[in-house]
């Protein structure tokens, strides 16, 4: 091939279409650069953009594509100006963050096709406008409504990639909002579909298969995903599609972090924010958001929160800087964070509202409001009465033995962490395995079981060691040695006089109030000084830190 291709064919636009089809970006450039010198027609422009979009040029791209919108305005070609304010709009969001430049196109294109009739493009904006709802607003409902008109468009026109398109979208929408058997069966459709071949468009094949993984990712199907990860990995070599790398490698990280494999996990998020950075930088978040939460576990609490406000906007960042504040401590913010986040979100994404769910009963129960953590631990339970997922039922089990450890119901919260582990082990979550060792492990001692405290302890202070995890030398530690005190009564060590004043206190039963009454105080600081004591203790409740004072003869 020539420097100079396009002299040598009769059509370059052909030409380099072929090429595109082929994955032969950088040929296709050149052959739509000698067409764009023939005739500055607004489709060699238009096709000069797509092949700029796939080497990553995101100013030729974006430029070419406005160029290309306003001769298809000058000749009154409304739906192909449409079809390119479609494109800017994910261009604006991909390349360079902006979704509100983005919804402007949006709207662009919807005022375009207004009384127009139906046309591919009516589909490609319903999609494009599910998928901004999806990723910005976290609004599933409209996801689903705007993939079912998509749908039907595609099937009505007979366009297999809108169909196909449409259907894994919705099916991300009906997995995320708690409808996992059904959405996954649609999932797997359209990416098998996808993959096969029966989609021309590569870039609409990469995002359908796209729409798997984050459904995995979201329900917790660790296994589908990677064995989807891995799919999209080979086909994103073979066809040189980065930014395809890097949004896998993204969600594939996330695989690694819930296993375990941290290291691994933490080289795959580098890899792939060098990929974006090179690629789709607007979207860099999907990878920042997942290291912030590795962060958070291997108890790098300050840096974790740094990546969570950066990435503020998104779903998890709310729920991640609402765990990163109950691990620090502050079950007040943590709850006032995560009803927040309950708020926001509509009735029907199910799964997002089991995990703040989760979350919020255990800060409840640090705060002592019992009662109103057993009434999150009962809609928690009524969601997994309609969502079926182990991973969620491994977690409604472990929050159900906090809350009766709470409610001073031991037997029962042995039961309920004893299951929990079982069942995060079935379902390979080293991390969360820990964490319910470590809630039996504090039931046991209250039940006066010391040496199978202490083994739970132990094993619980192994695997985060195996992990890579800071708050491993510290939590479980302090656990174990906090058990051992019961015994030497050499515990009082780790808390300030004031917060033994406060401890003993507790332990005759007196309230805040009372105790800020008794101590000179204001309700504020016992407050503090309280979740002080749990923190350090690695307790979970206002009665476990009172049964720890009288355990250990120090109230």
């Amino acid at each position: 091939m020539s420097a100079e291709p396009g002299l040598e064919v009769a059509d370059p636009l052909k030409a380099g279409r072929e090429a595109l089809s082929r994955g032969e970006w950088e040929q296709a450039r050149a052959y739509f650069e000698a067409a764009h010198e023939r005739d500055e027609s607004a489709e060699a422009i238009e096709a000069l953009a797509m092949a700029a979009w796939w080497l990553d040029d995101a100013q030729l791209a974006i430029d070419s594509r406005e160029r290309a919108y306003r001769l298809y305005r000058e000749r009154g070609d409304a739906a192909s100006a449409a079809r390119m304010a479609i494109w800017l709009a994910w261009d604006y969001l991909a390349f360079r963050g902006e979704p509100v430049v983005a919804r402007g196109w949006l709207q662009r294109a919807h005022r375009l096709l207004d009384g127009q009739d139906p046309v591919p493009e009516h589909g490609w904006l319903a999609i494009r406008e599910g998928e901004v709802a999806f990723v910005v607003d976290n609004d599933t409902a409209a996801t689903r409504r705007l993939a079912r008109r998509a749908r039907a468009i595609g099937s009505s026109l007979g366009v297999l990639d809108i169909e196909l398109s449409a259907l894994g979208l919705e099916g991300l929408a009906m997995a995320s909002d708690g409808k996992i058997a059904d959405g996954i069966r649609q999932l797997d459709e359209a990416s098998t579909a996808a993959i096969a071949g029966e989609m021309s468009e590569l870039w609409a094949v990469g995002r359908t298969c796209c729409y798997m993984i984050t459904a995995c990712e979201r329900v917790r199907d660790f296994d589908r995903a990677s064995q989807w990860c891995h799919r999209m990995l080979e086909f994103a070599k073979r066809w040189r599609i980065r930014d395809l790398f890097a949004v896998c490698r993204a969600h594939y990280g996330a695989i690694l972090v819930w296993r375990g494999t941290w290291d691994e996990a933490d080289a795959t998020f580098e890899t792939a924010l060098h990929e974006f950075a090179h690629s789709r930088p607007g979207m860099a978040f999907e990878a920042l958001v997942r290291r912030a939460e590795l962060r958070r576990r291997q108890g790098r609490f300050e840096e974790a929160a740094a990546l969570f406000r950066g990435v503020e906007f998104h779903p998890y960042a709310q729920l991640g800087l609402a765990h990163v504040a109950l691990d620090g401590g502050d079950a007040a913010l943590a709850a006032e964070r995560t009803e927040r986040f309950l708020r926001k979100l509509g009735p029907q994404s199910r799964l997002q509202r089991a995990a703040g769910l989760d979350l919020y009963a255990r800060a409840l129960v640090a705060l002592d409001e019992v009662e109103r953590a057993r009434s999150a631990l009962t809609e928690l339970q009524g969601l997994l009465a309609e969502v079926s997922s182990d991973p969620l039922r491994a977690s409604a089990l472990a929050v159900e033995g906090v809350v009766a450890e709470a409610e001073g119901d031991l037997d029962l919260a042995r039961m309920r962490m004893e299951d929990a582990i079982d069942l995060f082990q079935q379902c390979r979550a080293p991390f969360e395995t820990a964490g319910s060792r470590l809630d039996l492990a504090r039931v046991l001692a209250a039940l006066g079981r010391q040496d199978a405290a202490a083994e739970q302890a132990r094993v619980a202070h192994e695997a985060l060691q195996g992990m890579q995890a800071q708050r491993g030398e510290q939590r479980p530690g302090a656990l174990a040695g906090g058990l051992d005190a019961a015994v030497s009564g050499e515990a009082a060590s780790v808390l300030t006089p004031r917060e033994l004043d406060v401890l003993k206190l507790v332990a005759q039963g007196l309230s805040n109030s009372e105790i800020a009454a008794r101590l000179f105080l204001s309700e504020h600081t016992v407050h503090r000084h309280l979740a002080n004591i749990l923190r350090k203790l690695d307790l979970s409740s206002r009665a476990a830190a009172a049964a720890w004072g009288v355990r250990t003869g120090l109230a």
